[in-house]
């Protein structure tokens, strides 16, 4: 089964570094996060990915081209023009990287990698959120209820304190936020069988409004609800967190060893 990664968005709420770099680019523990995603997915078996690029799709490009330079201890011998790569370590990866358009909706982008899937049910999810998902466990329960698409589900927390209040408007309590007091979101790392292309239009659809909304309401979307770790990378705060967890080695999303 392939891993689909949506890749090629502006990042434009993290704009103080997405103006150099794709947002899956910038890193969390000097590694990108596209490839913080890439290890848990590897780490369940699922090593056949296809990104979906858009901008500064090069950098991308030049990450994998270059990843032994990234990855191992290198000697340059100038004077005889050679280069020598010390244990190099390979993941165990096959990444195609595809070109789907500067402007393309989320919806085009999956749209157009349809030739790189086939009739296969693949797995879906965004270049810029982490999470310690049972990639097995998704996948048996997508398979288990036959329909054509599951997204997981998380809950988002509070940023700030809550106040219990009664029906009356009266402020009965103050307490300290909660995740379950946030609303369930789509947190990507979704499974989708092939029937899911027919509901996408073209470059300008919005994979999260047509065509989820339209499986919804065909009675063809479950939800698999995650209740461990996720974390989405959207702003400086969120990158300043993901960052210390990993300094800390309390990264609950690293799974692999």
């Amino acid at each position: 089964m392939k891993v689909v990664i949506l890749a090629g968005g502006f990042g434009t709420r993290i704009s103080e570094e997405s103006h150099l770099k794709p947002k899956p680019m910038i890193e969390i523990g000097e590694k990108p996060i596209l490839w913080h995603i890439m290890k848990t997915y590897s780490q369940y078996g699922f090593n056949d990915f296809v990104i979906c690029l858009g901008y500064k799709q090069y950098v991308v490009k030049e990450f994998f081209a270059d990843y032994f330079l990234y990855a191992s201890d290198i000697t340059f011998d100038l004077a005889k023009n050679e280069m020598k790569v010390h244990d190099n370590f390979a993941e165990p990866w096959k990444v195609t990287l595809v070109d789907t358009g500067l402007n393309t909706m989320t919806g085009g982008r999956v749209k157009r990698i349809q030739k790189y899937i086939g009739n296969e049910p693949f797995l879906l999810t965004y270049g810029d959120g982490v999470a310690n998902v049972d990639i097995d466990e998704l996948v048996k329960y997508h398979k288990s209820h036959g329909k054509i698409g599951t997204i997981t589900t998380v809950n988002i927390g509070q940023r700030f304190g809550v106040m219990d209040i009664n029906s009356e408007g009266q402020i009965k309590s103050f307490r300290e936020k909660s995740d379950m007091d946030g609303s369930l979101i789509n947190g990507g790392y979704m499974v989708m069988n092939p029937e899911i292309f027919d509901y996408i239009d073209g470059d300008a659809t919005i994979f999260e409004k047509g065509p989820l909304e339209n499986l919804a309401k065909d009675g063809q979307l479950m939800s698999y609800h995650h209740d461990g770790f996720w974390h989405c990378m959207d702003t400086q705060r969120d990158k300043k967190h993901l960052e210390e967890l990993w300094q800390e080695n309390k990264a609950p999303w690293k799974i692999w060893k």
